[in-house]
């Protein structure tokens, strides 16, 4: 019987309905649904978000999405709210209450308090002529044709619906309140947008005395016996400590063939002068590309002084998750 079943065609056909179900959303976004951003906007305390069922699983998620864009939301059972959970609800908060059909016993059960402390109701539903809808303040409508499920019984198309309604009302939000990258690293500081946008050099490079320096006066072998000791593959050259150059890994190749006595020889003879450096408050991600863009490994962080504050190399970057 499996080896028979076209299951290829079965998931084309929850696709195609789903993909209908939200495109029918657009009739619905009109001068309701700017009423329920603008109760949003202009919200002073947290906007609750509350579903039973498959509806409250769409309604955590809409509640995340919410609380990562710029919006501090929450979500709230519907059940545990009635026994005691309400506690959390606050008058100056606003509620998102999903329900497909709009007569969900345990959402409307918190109606008259909700009512009693003049909070803000914006029912998501897919029946504009049920309580939920009739009784709130705002009632937006993810009204679908049919469920991608073909007994017309579990929710499918009408979650999707509710879904797409809500990343509808958060990106708006996001938009209207001018929300950058930046604020959305704030909220994201564990992934990898977090840490390129907020990691600066300062965070990662190395300091004090894991900077790797000689003196330009002292020998290769000097600066070879610093480059080893602190393992960052370079050093830098210094001149009554301002930065004068660097020597790398790939200076000591390039004078191998020499014939250079790297005992006598200052490292001053050997090293690249006008090397590139970095300040200490640049964005990790910025001094990769510098390094990309330069074919470099390594780099010496200065102050405005041209003095040595730091050193990192692509290792340190990597560690970092900058990489």
């Amino acid at each position: 019987m499996s080896s028979q079943f076209n299951y290829c065609q079965s998931a084309l056909n929850v696709i195609e309905i789903e993909a209908a179900a939200i495109t029918q959303l657009g009739q619905y976004i009109d001068t309701t649904f700017t009423g329920a951003c603008e109760l949003l906007i202009a919200c002073k305390g947290k906007v609750i978000v509350t579903g039973m069922g498959k509806s409250g699983h769409i309604a955590n998620k809409i509640a995340a999405t919410l609380a990562s864009t710029g919006t501090p939301a929450f979500f709230v059972h519907p059940g545990e709210a009635s026994h005691g959970d309400l506690g959390m609800i606050e008058r100056e908060d606003v509620v998102i209450a999903l329900s497909n059909s709009g007569e969900s016993d345990e959402i409307l059960a918190l109606y008259p308090v909700l009512t009693r402390l003049s909070i803000p109701i914006i029912a998501i539903t897919g029946n504009t002529n049920s309580t939920m809808a009739r009784e709130a303040t705002v009632s937006l409508c993810v009204k679908v044709d049919k469920e991608a499920c073909p007994l017309g019984l579990a929710p499918t198309s009408s979650t999707t619906a509710s879904l797409v309604m809500g990343d509808a009302i958060a990106v708006s939000l996001l938009e209207a309140k001018g929300f950058t990258a930046n604020d959305f690293a704030l909220s994201h500081p564990g992934g990898s947008l977090g840490r390129k946008l907020l990691l600066r050099i300062s965070d990662i490079m190395h300091k004090g005395d894991g900077i790797p320096s000689v003196q330009q006066n002292e020998t290769i072998s000097d600066a070879l016996l610093e480059v080893s000791r602190k393992g960052l593959g370079m050093t830098a050259v210094t001149n009554a400590d301002k930065l004068v150059g660097i020597f790398t890994d790939g200076d000591l190749r390039r004078i191998l063939d020499a014939r250079i006595d790297i005992h006598q020889t200052p490292i001053s003879a050997v090293m690249t002068e006008r090397c590139v450096t970095i300040n200490e408050h640049i964005l990790a991600a910025e001094a990769l590309a510098v390094m990309e863009n330069k074919k470099v490994n390594g780099l010496i962080v200065v102050n405005e002084k041209q003095e040595p504050v730091g050193a990192f190399n692509m290792h340190d970057l990597l560690r970092a998750g900058v990489l």
